[in-house]
């Protein structure tokens, strides 16, 4: 037997214990992550019903899969200490509140490592438990606009673009998130001393901005919405429409891509004018649109099948899971006859997987965590 095949194939995180405080966006999502990775999660809800911008129903919302779930009214000294045996059981805790608001119901993270010193304090904000911004609201898009993430996605001439909150909730959140945890976590196990991990989306936001700026530092890039090489301000790396009113995805930036993507289009490259001359990337832009626009979508998709180009087709959240790539790779799973993405990344020895959409019944996750009900 393989020493793959030998191994536990729960996930890499079989048996870590995580406490969830409920929240929505960043936090949820780097707990799915943890659950997906075979992690053991026990989700503190706020009693039913209290306040409209509470967590997504529990056994309905994807992200929320793999949880065991026990409503507590943390405010309560009763709700508090049943909170803190959890915690006392844990190997990580996950809270996605203001700076403070942990500390006033008695359960930052001073008094949480004073009970539990391995724990590793997991701590999900947009700007950081620290600095003159700390306490102010905001949203992904806020945390966006002082990095520099947001003022450099739009089109040219145009206003900036949300990039949905892919870039500060769920990238520069909750995966940064989890690194952040599960390197803590390496050490706390080695050094027997827990920490907190202070995870900031305006952190994480500029962290994904490095390579923008390493080209903005090296006069490479301008401080002009599609303007750049990689911000759709060249015609070789735009989305340009088709005659069906669908899109192709162009990333032709290599010269032996760029080749392949103008012959597919059907353009002898020799008597175009130079790419390198950015003088010349509006009557190439020009040219481009054009001829994209006299086929279809999937007449071009089956044009450049296979064409060594980098084209391909922009697909809605409908196609997307049918396409057969997707398809191969089951990127998404079913869940209640609806697509949900499937779990990454992926482990060859200890797979990742779609949890069950809820996990074992708190009493039972409770016991296994040597808390009792009786204690919560």
């Amino acid at each position: 037997m393989s020493v793959a095949a030998a191994r536990d194939r729960s996930g890499p995180l079989h048996g870590v214990r995580v406490v969830e405080f409920a929240g929505v966006g960043p936090a949820p999502y780097a707990c799915m992550l943890l659950a997906d990775m075979g992690a053991e999660i026990v989700t503190i809800l706020p009693p039913a019903g209290r306040g409209a911008a509470g967590p997504l129903p529990f056994q309905t919302d994807p992200m929320m899969r793999g949880r065991s779930a026990i409503e507590l009214d943390v405010k309560t000294g009763t709700g508090r200490d049943a909170a803190l045996a959890i915690a006392s059981a844990a190997d990580l805790l996950v809270e996605g509140f203001r700076p403070g608001v942990m500390e006033r119901l008695g359960l930052g993270p001073d008094t949480c490592l004073d009970r539990n010193p391995k724990l590793i304090y997991g701590r999900m904000t947009g700007w950081g438990q620290d600095g003159p911004m700390a306490q102010s609201a905001g949203h992904d898009p806020n945390y966006l606009s002082i990095t520099g993430a947001l003022f450099s996605i739009g089109e040219a001439g145009g206003a900036p673009v949300q990039p949905l909150n892919l870039v500060g909730d769920f990238g520069g959140g909750g995966a940064f998130l989890v690194i952040g945890l599960l390197a803590a976590l390496v050490d706390a196990r080695q050094s027997g001393i827990g920490q907190v991990v202070d995870a900031a989306m305006v952190d994480g936001a500029a962290s994904l901005m490095t390579a923008a700026y390493s080209m903005r530092n090296a006069g490479m890039w301008i401080d002009r919405r599609g303007s750049n090489l990689i911000d759709g301000g060249a015609p070789f790396g735009a989305c340009y429409a088709t005659s069906d009113g669908g899109h192709m995805a162009v990333c032709a930036v290599e010269p032996k891509f760029y080749s392949a993507f103008v012959e597919g289009l059907g353009f002898d490259e020799a008597t175009l004018p130079k790419r390198v001359d950015r003088r010349n990337w509006q009557a190439l832009r020009s040219l481009f649109a054009d001829r994209f626009a006299t086929r279809t979508r999937a007449e071009w998709s089956a044009i450049f099948e296979g064409r060594e180009a980098c084209v391909t087709a922009v697909l809605d959240m409908g196609e997307a899971p049918e396409h057969s790539h997707n398809r191969s790779r089951s990127v998404f799973v079913t869940h209640e006859g609806k697509p949900v993405p499937a779990a990454a990344p992926r482990f060859a020895g200890t797979p990742s997987r779609v949890s069950p959409q809820a996990g074992p019944a708190i009493g039972e996750r409770l016991a296994h965590w040597g808390v009792s009900l009786t204690q919560v």
